[in-house]
């Protein structure tokens, strides 16, 4: 029998494969299962830097289901390899290989975090649906690999006056993960670098990327 993780009922799998399956559509297509204490979190990241270079902040949408409390893992599996345990509805396979995945070694503050500013789930769709336009029409035909990246990345990693500041790709997580439902109000808490927004669904953090300057040059020897 292959390894499987346990819920407490069909409801919460469902939900599990539901996520997952949103979250093989973005980003690199994988998700982190990390299991302690009867809580899964489940992440995935829809956007994330390739390289230090690259102009994308890290944009993470997380879900928390209850788990088998005696389950504990943590590990990162391509999100299209979950699927429904044949003989139990309650049960989810894992399949027999993990992937690694840069962004699954970056992990958000447990606590310190304070809120800051509220958001309409209906100003997160809108500029999701916006930014999904502008990437489309900004594309030309049969782009490369190198073309598609330049151009998320300068819709996703951009701020955003109606977000706050926020990077407009915390929009589009939220909206491609199917956290974005009815006349909710997201709530914004800041920890340092990071940023959660808060919605019923699930909660999308990002990290504004810090990069390590030069230090400036000092002069050296005897003063003139």
């Amino acid at each position: 029998m292959s390894a499987r993780l346990v819920l407490p009922d069909a409801e919460a799998a469902a939900d599990l494969l539901t996520f997952a399956s949103r979250a093989a559509r973005v980003g690199d297509g994988n998700v982190r299962l990390q299991g302690r204490d009867g809580v899964l979190v489940v992440t995935a990241a829809p956007i994330a830097p390739q390289t230090l270079l690259e102009p994308l902040p890290t944009v993470l949408g997380l879900r928390v289901l209850p788990v088998d409390p005696e389950l504990e893992c943590d590990l990162v599996v391509a999100a299209d390899a979950l699927t429904p345990a044949l003989d139990d509805p309650t049960a989810v396979a894992l399949p027999t290989t993990a992937v690694t995945a840069a962004w699954a070694g970056v992990s958000p503050p447990r606590g310190g975090w304070t809120e800051s500013a509220r958001l309409s789930a209906a100003v997160l769709a809108a500029r999701a649906q916006w930014g999904i336009a502008a990437v489309a029409e900004a594309l030309p035909p049969s782009p490369g690999e190198e073309i598609v990246r330049s151009v998320r990345g300068h819709v996703w990693g951009a701020p955003d006056d109606e977000l706050g500041g926020l990077p407009r790709g915390v929009a589009f997580a939220a909206f491609s993960l199917g956290f974005v439902s009815g006349e909710e109000e997201a709530v914004v808490r800041t920890a340092g670098p990071w940023t959660r927004v808060t919605l019923a669904r699930g909660h999308v953090l990002s990290r504004t990327t810090i990069r390590a300057g030069l230090t400036p040059v000092r002069r050296t020897g005897p003063a003139s």
